[in-house]
């Protein structure tokens, strides 16, 4: 048995499909400083007064002169699940905890120039299902992990506005692995084992695609104070495109326990083999040697999309701070993806047309002695996948969050910032099965087979020194 052309390649394309996991509003990771997190992220406008505004507003001057180190994580605890139309059976997300860190170093000297450097993750996360769930055919696992670097230069220009940035150094991983069905596979030249009486989701293989890539940009920003209680920010970060030049894809055989039936067609010049004849020995071929599931490179390229944020702060209120942000990120960029195979196997473009997302920001902080505070938070947040793309890689939803946290002090110049922050969503309907190259909305809509709900608890914390 040999498999046909337009199957050899059918594992490595639905590989790549990775828009869904890259253009998700919830890989969209915001939880850079604890302080930010408990503010709702609505610190561009009114920034916390430690070294994550490097990313939050890159324009925004350290308060105090002098050096300040800050460190810690954000804790993503993931939770969804897939219940099918057909059968009522629901399906649990099985995804690993997520440890996010980040690294901030600020120094302003005691004129009008301040440095920095910070280390964070704006985009990541992983989603991961059960072997029994039928969408592994479209995601068994999905992670992406990006790294931003960047050094940063603030200037004060007046007594009231400062601006700032610096270049971003960004690195990029990605996973994915997903399961092969054997139904879909061509066993003659226009005859798919399907055809024969193999079921659907009869799984036969994993593929495993991982690669790296370097992408660079910069991240900008503006912040002034209007009058003695009102201040104002606005930041840009800069789109980065990442090539995947080198990634690797490599297949394991799944046993199925298929035998062939009397008369098949698996033999010499479509002659029968003997009844019975495993059909797990018929397709090892596939995976050694010269066969079509070995391992080969493929070229793709995922576009981390631009963001703009701005907002305004309001400290009329004695010992309070309260701050309304409004951020915007272009997700549109993921309208398609190309796909390049390099053993010459035909170029694909897979079509996505995400959507561009806003969300609204807003936070209050109340300061007591000795460095104290609380902190509040709410954010709500617009899908940034369409209806006809809400896919196992990620169940794309509108989301609220809201949080609360706060500041204490340790000893020394030592102290500490915790928040805490639930994701709601309303749930949304979507589908399992991969949607087909150049279909209609029409088409992939009529794909969607049941509904996905998806929630996460965060937890925040960060150490700060200041010397």
């Amino acid at each position: 048995m040999t498999f046909h052309r337009a199957s050899r390649y059918t594992l490595a394309l639905a590989v790549l499909a990775l828009p869904s996991l890259a253009g998700a509003q919830a890989f969209g990771l915001n939880e850079i400083g604890s302080c930010a997190l408990a503010r709702g992220f609505a610190v561009t406008s009114a920034p916390c007064d430690d070294g994550s505004s490097i990313y939050w507003n890159p324009g925004a001057s350290k308060k105090t002169p002098g050096l300040s180190i800050m460190a810690g994580a954000a804790i993503i605890q993931l939770h969804g699940d897939f219940t099918r139309d057909s059968s009522f059976r629901r399906y649990e997300a099985d995804v690993p905890t997520a440890y996010v860190p980040h690294v901030f170093i600020n120094w302003r000297s005691s004129g009008k120039l301040g440095l920095g450097l910070g280390v964070y993750v704006p985009y990541g996360l992983t989603s991961q299902w059960p072997d029994s769930f039928p969408g592994r055919f479209s995601a068994k696992k999905a992670s992406l992990q990006t790294v931003y670097v960047q050094p940063n230069l603030t200037y004060q220009i007046t007594d009231n506005w400062s601006i700032g940035g610096g270049p971003v150094i960004g690195h990029s991983t990605v996973e994915l692995v997903q399961a092969a069905d054997l139904s879909a596979q061509f066993a003659a030249p226009n005859i798919t084992f399907g055809m024969l009486g193999v079921q659907k989701y009869t799984e036969f293989a994993r593929a495993t695609l991982k690669g790296s890539a370097m992408a660079y940009g910069i991240n900008l920003g503006i912040h002034g104070k209007l009058n003695k209680d009102w201040e104002m920010g606005a930041r840009f970060l800069s789109q980065l495109s990442f090539a995947y030049d080198d990634a690797d894809a490599t297949f394991v055989q799944t046993p199925t326990g298929l035998v062939l039936a009397a008369g098949n067609i698996f033999g010499p010049g479509n002659t029968a083999l003997p009844a019975n004849t495993p059909v797990d020995l018929l397709v090892a071929s596939q995976f050694t040697g010269s066969g079509a599931l070995t391992p080969q490179k493929v070229k793709t390229a995922i576009r981390h999309p631009a963001q703009v944020q701005v907002g305004f702060g309001y400290s009329g209120f004695e010992h309070m701070t309260l701050s309304a942000d409004y951020a915007y990120v272009g997700w549109k960029s993921f309208a398609n993806l190309p796909v390049d195979f390099q053993g010459g196997a035909p170029d694909r473009n897979l079509q996505e047309d995400y959507n561009n997302t806003s969300s609204i920001r807003l936070g209050a902080e109340r300061r007591f002695s000795e460095g104290k505070a609380l902190r509040v938070g709410f954010a709500a947040a617009a899908s940034a996948a369409p209806p006809e793309t809400v896919t196992p890689l990620l169940p794309e939803q509108d989301r609220e969050l809201a949080m609360i946290g706060g500041s204490l002090p340790l000893f020394g110049g030592l102290g500490l910032d915790a928040a805490y922050s639930h994701i709601f969503t309303p749930g949304s309907r979507g589908r399992i099965d991969e949607r087909a190259a150049g279909s209609t909305t029409a088409q992939a809509l009529a794909l969607n087979s049941g509904a996905y709900t998806l929630s996460a608890n965060i937890f925040s914390f960060s150490l700060k020194y200041v010397y």
